[in-house]
């Protein structure tokens, strides 16, 4: 069985091998990833592996972001810390879970369920139900601290902290920075509510979420309606916080 290992940490990359080899010797590991761009990339350069063991969380991001970026038309283990009441939902005929610290017996099980695999490929709904219900078991991660966002043809890394502001326009989300770059990200502004610190950002209408620093200053507007300035510019066009939201944006800007 050919196995890819997505793992941030190299000792538990150790152990894992480690515990393959005294399971199954016959297992063999491919390659280790250690986060989100390089797993890409490796799945878009290599023949697709028998099975591939991935942790959750990864150093750039968590590893669901992968289903975004590529198809994976094999299983996928998810090695995770979360408990077991949290990830149970995991465990379908696609995609099953280990919790950690990986157990010798049980990772025996996993490698023995899936030398029978034969199912169809994954479909992008599948890892959009299993996060969904993950979040339900209220064992939702921490907010994100970083974005995988694209440039070009590369992908890179933005940290939260120098988000100045995400807008939606024509369909595309973009990731707007405090150096004022613009990068393009695979989320709705939807999605994006839901990872970011609401202490640090608001969704002022249906185009734009801003972070607190990049709000330069305040206007009143028409119909009770605000207008901002962004600290960082990079938008021609009035930003207007919407009436629904004015309320909320005066608390969450006074704070």
């Amino acid at each position: 069985m050919d196995i890819l290992i997505v793992e941030d940490e190299p000792l538990a990359v150790q152990k894992l091998i480690k515990l393959l080899n005294q399971t199954d010797p016959t297992c063999r590991v491919l390659a280790a990833t250690d986060g989100i761009e390089s797993t890409v990339d490796w799945l878009k350069t290599n023949d697709l592996p028998d099975l591939i063991l991935m942790d959750i969380e990864l150093s750039d991001g968590q590893s669901f972001e992968i289903f975004n970026l590529i198809s994976i038309d094999c299983p996928v283990v998810f090695t995770t810390s979360y408990d077991e009441s949290a990830v149970k939902s995991f465990q379908t005929n696609r995609f099953d879970y280990l919790l950690k610290p990986i157990k010798k017996d049980e990772l025996e099980q996993v490698l023995t369920k899936y030398r029978q695999y034969h199912a169809p490929g994954i479909k992008p709904a599948d890892i959009d139900e299993l996060v969904d219900d993950l979040r339900k078991q209220n064992r939702q991660p921490e907010f994100k601290s970083q974005f995988l966002a694209k440039n070009h043809q590369r992908l890179i890394s933005i940290d939260a902290a120098e988000v100045a502001f995400f807008y939606a326009r024509d369909g595309v989300t973009y990731l707007y920075s405090r150096d004022k770059n613009r990068y393009v990200v695979e989320y709705s502004l939807d999605t994006l509510e839901e990872f970011l610190e609401p202490t640090r950002f608001f969704r002022i209408n249906d185009q734009f979420i801003v972070e607190l620093r990049a709000v330069s200053r305040i206007h009143s507007y028409l119909n009770g309606q605000f207008k901002i300035d962004l600290a960082s510019g990079g938008i021609a066009q009035d930003i207007l916080v919407s009436r629904d939201r004015t309320k909320g944006f005066k608390e969450w800007i006074g704070r």
